[in-house]
């Protein structure tokens, strides 16, 4: 992966997605000696955020590389400068950018230009390195990722089109339960069946929670809005009002099922509260594991890993 974009979950191949999740076990277990020494990344934000900016900083930081923080005011991307130059002069000082943006063209904008690998830490089209994360969460707490049922309820947002792109190239089966009008986009629908048919993984989309949750290995929910839908937040109140994972809802599933969600949630609305803070809750790990992954991917797209320094002593 050394010097390549991640815009999307389809830029990985599957044997990509397992060596992640692999190296980022190895080095949650051992920690890994410094390995981006003199390295630079561009933390490029049109979006707030806490774990996203917090667990890059953090990875270069462990990874003997710095991150800089540049936020909306101080660039103003396609208002105070358009993007190709912003990803020009960007290009000339650091060695990744790793952008947060509204839309997911302006992400493919920066690639073309910076001459640099980007990473996409968030678009309105995909979240990878959160859903990279949630199956290394995943792999943790069940052992295993073939074979297992993911259920996801709620919005076709970002998160979930990459999540079922990232759980049908692992061979998890997904189940989505969305009301209509608000499903995951038919491109990356139809992308995921051909992952799915390539590891005989199943995908079953419908509109129906109850449906979705039966028997499923792993609960997963998300925000009804999202940031830059502040605008619908009532309408989406009245369509999703069936759509929370309560303890009702998670009690059809397998006994063992845990619940998932990428934080920030709004409690009370897409989930309850018992149910976020009960055990069966994994959210928290999620959180840490974003440090975890990216830690692993950065060193992969700057330069090769490092050993872990356990190995050494």
């Amino acid at each position: 992966m050394k010097g390549k974009d991640l815009l999307s979950i389809s830029d990985l191949s599957s044997e990509d997605v397992f060596s992640l999740i692999s190296d980022a076990v190895d080095a949650k277990a051992g920690g890994w000696l410094s390995s981006l020494d003199r390295k630079v990344l561009a933390l490029l934000f049109e979006k707030p955020s806490l774990r996203t900016r917090v667990s890059f900083e953090v990875a270069m930081h462990e990874l003997g590389g710095q991150a800089i923080y540049l936020s909306p005011a101080e660039v103003g991307l396609g208002e105070r400068e358009s993007v190709p130059d912003v990803a020009r002069v960007l290009g000339r000082y650091v060695d990744a950018i790793a952008a947060r943006t509204f839309s997911h063209q302006t992400l493919e904008v920066l690639a073309s230009n910076s001459g640099v690998p980007v990473i996409n830490a968030l678009s309105d089209l995909e979240h990878p390195c959160q859903a990279l994360a949630d199956l290394l969460t995943i792999y943790e707490k069940k052992g295993e990722l073939t074979g297992l049922t993911l259920a996801y309820v709620g919005d076709g947002n970002n998160v979930a089109n990459s999540l079922l792109l990232a759980a049908t190239l692992t061979g998890v089966n997904f189940r989505i339960a969305s009301p209509a009008g608000y499903i995951v986009q038919e491109k990356i629908l139809n992308l995921a069946q051909e992952y799915a048919a390539d590891c005989g993984a199943e995908i079953f989309c419908t509109e129906e929670p109850r449906l979705a949750v039966s028997g499923a290995d792993i609960v997963y929910t998300d925000v009804w809005t999202s940031m830059g839908q502040e605008a619908e937040t009532e309408k989406r109140r009245q369509v999703f009002a069936n759509y929370q994972v309560n303890s009702e809802l998670l009690s059809l599933a397998r006994e063992d099922a845990i619940l998932m969600h990428p934080l920030p949630a709004h409690r009370g609305e897409e989930v309850s509260s018992d149910v976020l803070d009960s055990a069966q809750s994994v959210v928290f790990d999620q959180a840490e594991n974003r440090l975890h992954l990216q830690k692993v991917l950065l060193a992969q797209v700057l330069g090769g890993l490092a050993r872990p320094a356990a190995a050494y002593r």
